[in-house]
């Protein structure tokens, strides 16, 4: 692991810490190089405000700000620089746009892959294609130019897939440091909980925050496995007090998977655009918990849903892809997945479906690897 990330969290790393003078003057020589991709996109365009003003990596952390976009949006991207200029934020050192994906990613600690291909109806393959050539491309410079310990959330879709193609071009970088979002997932299967507990007069002061515990396993997509089944909410009138939230919404559960998978494609047909506000409102959280630890998560309150790689993993799931597990965030970059969860034999079949539809993806990419547009 890189010096560099020991200092995230700023107190524990000092309480772990034999010289705090020593940590101070590192601490404060530190800038982190930030690369974003479809820098010019909607979701950018909600987490970037989020990300400048220390919402994420905290308020003494300096930024470096690559913006990345594909040279027909140029325009649009220096449109976005321009905006963050006249915001001022007093983290941001620099604020580079470009093209170039060599400039881009040159010694960058993050990166924050949003950019893919836009899926259409009837294009499942064609995406996959395209997004080979996207993310082999991606792997392969921050093979080449990136920091080593280099941390890397890819969020554009097919999410779980992506990520592995760039893993599988970026041999340098470890495994762990290249993750799939699933946050926003777990956050609409919170939000839908805290919904349905609402419809019961006994629980209607509930917000989403009081609901814990919601995992989300395998793919992000249809088959992907919202699990309730140890998640808790804490009783309104009692702060010390919780309740399992499986014995509440026992007879709708059905209905709470299908609504969560379905959520996509529901707001995809209401804007005509995909998610791109509660996008980046669970891209700040995920890589907050990554990089500066959860203690709820470390206490055994809390459980968070990454798409990390398989290896390893206690669950039966094939290892080599990127497969959403509930995981605790230790600090420093540093996580585990949670490994003594007693799954139902229902929850366990659909999260195999997952897994078999991740290797059906993995496989669909590697025949395209060697393809002419692939290479």
């Amino acid at each position: 692991m890189s010096l560099r990330w020991q200092f995230f969290d700023g107190k524990a790393a000092k309480e772990a810490s034999d010289d705090v003078n020593v940590f101070d003057a590192l601490k404060s020589s530190m800038t982190i190089k930030i690369v974003v991709s479809r820098a010019a996109g909607q979701i950018a365009y909600s987490l970037l405000p989020l990300l400048c003003r220390g919402l994420i990596f905290g308020s003494s952390e300096r930024l470096e700000i690559r913006l990345l976009d594909i040279p027909e949006a140029e325009l649009a991207l220096l449109g976005v620089k321009m905006e963050l200029e006249d915001c001022t934020f007093t983290l941001t050192e620099s604020i580079l746009s470009t093209s170039k994906l060599e400039i881009a990613f040159r010694d960058v600690d993050v990166a924050l892959l949003l950019g893919g291909f836009p899926r259409k109806e009837g294009m499942q393959r064609c995406v996959m294609r395209f997004c080979v050539v996207i993310f082999k491309a991606q792997g392969r410079v921050l093979e080449t130019y990136a920091n080593e310990d280099v941390k890397v959330l890819v969020v554009a879709n097919p999410a779980n897939t992506n990520c592995w193609i760039t893993m599988k071009h970026a041999p340098r970088i470890a495994r762990r440091n290249l993750i799939a979002l699933t946050r926003l997932d777990q956050e609409r299967l919170r939000a839908v909980l805290c919904q349905r507990l609402n419809g019961n007069r006994s629980f209607q002061r509930n917000s989403p925050f009081d609901v814990s515990k919601c995992i989300i396993w395998g793919n992000h997509s249809n088959t992907q496995v919202p699990d309730c089944t140890f998640a808790t909410f804490h009783l309104p009138d009692d702060p010390q007090g919780e309740q399992q939230v499986s014995e509440e919404v026992a007879e709708c559960f059905s209905d709470i998977i299908a609504h969560v998978r379905k959520r996509e494609a529901s707001v995809l047909q209401a804007r005509k655009l995909s998610s791109a506000i509660s996008a980046a409102s669970a891209i700040a959280p995920h890589l907050k918990d990554w990089f500066c630890g959860n203690q709820a998560s470390i206490n055994n309150k809390e459980l968070i849903s990454m798409g990390v790689c398989s290896d390893d993993n206690k669950y039966g799931i094939p290892c080599d892809l990127i497969y959403s597990f509930p995981v605790r965030c230790l600090c420093n970059g540093e996580y585990q997945i949670v490994s003594d969860l007693q799954v139902s034999s229902s929850i366990q079949s659909d999260m195999n479906a997952s897994a078999e539809e991740l290797l059906l993806e993995k496989n669909q990419a590697l025949e395209m690897v060697s393809s002419p547009i692939g290479s």
